[in-house]
C-alpha cells in the first residue's frame, strides 16, 4: 500500500528554524530542494503543501509542513486526510524524537505520544495507524532541562553539523520507505549505528 502523504513536523515562524523540534520541516525542505519542489500555502487545509510526481515506487504524493504550531498538528493532518480522502495507513510523519539518539533515524507503525505534543495532537484527530519516521534529538543535555525548552531549543553547531552531515541518511531513509514500505525502511533503518 503506497504513501500518499508525507507530513514532517514543527512550528511556522524564523524564530523556530533551527530548533530540535523543526526537524520534520528541515528534513521536508530538504527533500523538496532535492527535486526542486515548490511549498505553496492552502489555508483551508492549514498547512504548506507540495506535490511529488515522481518520488521512489512511482505513485504521486503530497508532502505537507502543518503551520497550526506543533500541539495542533492534527487539526491540519485530519484535514488533509479528509480532504485528499487518505487513510491515515498512508501517511507518514517525520518528527524529532527525545528517545533516540541524534544522528539515528527509526520507523515504526504504533505507540504513545512518548511525550512529544505533534504526535498526542494526531493521534486525538486522526487516530493511530500513521507510519512514525522519527529523528533522534537525544540524549537529553543537561538531564535536569525541562523538556519543552530542549526540544524548543536551537541546534547547537555541533549538532547542526551532525544533522548536516546525515541528512543524505535521512532522505535515503524516506526513499527506502517510500519504494520498499515500512517493513523494509524498519529492517534497514532501526539496526543502522549511529551515524557520527
Amino acid at each position: 500500500m503506497s504513501i500518499l502523504l508525507v507530513a514532517g513536523l514543527g512550528n511556522p515562524g524564523r524564530e523556530y528554524a533551527n530548533t530540535r523540534h523543526n526537524l520534520g520541516f528541515i528534513i521536508l525542505d530538504a527533500l523538496a530542494r532535492r527535486h526542486a519542489l515548490s511549498w505553496k500555502m492552502q489555508a483551508a487545509r492549514h498547512a504548506e503543501i507540495t506535490r511529488w510526481d515522481n518520488p521512489p515506487g512511482g505513485t504521486p504524493l503530497l508532502l505537507a509542513k502543518p503551520q497550526t504550531y506543533m500541539n495542533e498538528s492534527g487539526v491540519a493532518l485530519q484535514s488533509l486526510a479528509r480532504y485528499y480522502k487518505i487513510p491515515v495507513a498512508q501517511i507518514a510523519v517525520i518528527y524529532d524524537d527525545i528517545n533516540i539518539d541524534l544522528g539515528l533515524v527509526k520507523v515504526s507503525l504504533t505507540g504513545s505520544a512518548g511525550g512529544h505534543n505533534g504526535i498526542a495532537s494526531i493521534l486525538q484527530h486522526l487516530g493511530d495507524g500513521f507510519i512514525r519516521y522519527r529523528i533522534g534529538i537525544g540524549p537529553k543535555r543537561p538531564p535536569k532541562m525541562d523538556l519543552k525548552d530542549f526540544v524548543l531549543g536551537n541546534l547547537d553547531t555541533d549538532q547542526q553539523t551532525i544533522v548536516a552531515n546525515t541528512l543524505p541518511h535521512y532522505l535515503k531513509g524516506l526513499d527506502t520507505l517510500l519504494e520498499h514500505g515500512a517493513d523494509r525502511a524498519m529492517n534497514t533503518l532501526n539496526r543502522r549505528e549511529k551515524n557520527t
